[in-house]
């Protein structure tokens, strides 16, 4: 066995250190988004722990050692000379603004459940049966809403949909919209309220998230054009100008029925838009920090999820274009291309 070059072995060892300090630093932003502490930061400027507490109704002594780990993360600024702390303009809108596309503190939410549910995907790694999404910790479901929506936000009505074709004209005329594995209804309430002349329907097999949908629905005022119901992406009813799937797909135990379903459920004009997470097709190129976060939710969340379904094709979050299109195809879809993409998210465009 060769030996271990020492240099190397000084280097690893301090992206370790730069690891178990982010995977700490990570609790400490799920605590301070819980407690409000970013949001009271940002309405109280520059404040010392006393009054942070104060503000908050929280402990000082405890509130003093949380923003101290924050400040040494670089998560939030300390100010030596008056003992006080803040958040810069950019941490703001990292923390403490949900309708920044900068919105960060979801996520954070999300990668909670994969230690809260480790045991359960231990258990599906010997088994093989995987695990349902309705299975995983209540903190995935709202953390998911809150890290794609701030996307979702920035760049759906602006570049999202306009880059499909002809899509943008229908909705403004009134089109009828389908939009499958909602989740919470962020995405189907964003695009309701830009097109308030087309009508707008969510489904999802998790029956609390649709609840959820219903009543942030009625909270947006879009009831009247938007409802939400619990069906499968490959039982949902109804023909639809415009079918839409926000990084669920790969999710999906048989994502080629439910491609079969989508095509049949179209309109012969109707475009389904599919939304899936960034990726290359090959491994390698996909070995870098977003595909870093993307592998580990799909280990933990994606591939589980589809393998827990019928036939369990297990996609997994970084499937890539090259397999989507296969998917896609197999469904009966003759064109197929990539409308537009970001650096998290492919939009692809699928017509008849």
């Amino acid at each position: 066995m060769p030996q271990p070059n020492q240099e190397k072995l000084d280097a690893f060892l301090g992206k370790m250190v730069g690891d178990l300090g982010a995977i700490a630093t990570g609790a400490g932003v799920v605590l301070g988004d819980r407690l409000g502490l970013y949001t009271a930061m940002r309405e109280g400027g520059k404040m010392t722990a006393a009054e942070l507490a104060a503000r908050t109704g929280t402990q000082e002594r405890l509130v003093r050692e949380w923003l101290s780990g924050q400040a040494a993360a670089g998560y939030i600024e300390y100010e030596e000379m008056t003992d006080r702390f803040y958040l810069s303009p950019e941490q703001e809108l990292v923390f403490a603004d949900e309708d920044s596309p900068a919105f960060m503190a979801g996520a954070f939410e999300v990668l909670s459940a994969l230690w809260l549910d480790e045991e359960k995907v231990s258990q599906a790694f010997r088994s093989g049966k995987g695990v349902a999404w309705h299975e995983h910790s209540a903190c995935l479901f709202r953390g998911t809403e809150r890290f794609f929506r701030p996307g979702y936000n920035a760049n759906l009505i602006e570049s999202w949909l306009p880059s499909l074709d002809g899509v943008i004209e229908k909705l403004e005329l009134g089109a009828e919209v389908a939009d499958v594995g909602c989740g919470h209804g962020a995405s189907t309430i964003l695009m309701a309220r830009a097109f308030p002349r087309s009508r707008f329907v969510g489904f999802d097999y998790h029956g609390p998230s649709i609840e959820r949908a219903r009543k942030a629905a009625e909270e947006a005022g879009v009831s009247g054009n938007t409802r939400f119901e619990v069906a499968s992406a490959k039982a949902y009813p109804g023909t639809y100008d415009l079918v839409a799937f926000f990084d669920c797909l790969h999710d999906m135990g048989d994502p080629e029925g439910a491609a079969a379903h989508v095509h049949v459920s179209l309109k012969p004009d109707g475009t389904w838009m599919i939304v899936e997470p960034f990726a290359h097709d090959h491994l390698s190129a996909n070995l870098n920090p977003v595909g870093r976060v993307y592998y580990a939710a799909s280990t933990f969340v994606c591939t589980p999820a589809s393998l827990s379904q019928e036939v369990g094709l297990g996609l997994g979050a970084q499937a890539g274009e090259a397999k989507l299109r296969q998917v896609v195809t197999s469904g009966g879809f003759t064109r197929f291309r990539r409308a537009a993409e970001t650096p998290f998210n492919i939009v692809l465009e699928a017509r008849p």
